[in-house]
């Protein structure tokens, strides 16, 4: 089973997706400065591997999207 864990707060939205039956972190990292210029999400893949996408993100209900799509992206 994997569960995705959320920590929002005022201006940003923090995430760790984990493996239970492994105990393994498959990615994790954070949307932060939501709804100002020069937002961005900082992901660190489950092999170390660090990627920022910059993108305007207005809301939270778009960071939690955008979140949810590099989850599932084949490339992240």
């Amino acid at each position: 089973m994997k569960v995705l864990v959320l920590n929002c707060g005022s201006s940003s939205v923090k995430y760790k997706l984990l493996n239970m039956e492994t105990r393994e972190e498959l990615g994790s990292g954070g949307v932060e400065k939501i709804g100002m210029k020069g937002s961005f999400l900082k992901h660190t893949r489950h092999d170390g591997q660090k990627v920022i996408l910059e993108g305007e993100i207005l809301e939270h209900q778009v960071a939690v999207e955008y979140i949810l799509g590099v989850l599932t992206s084949e490339k992240h």
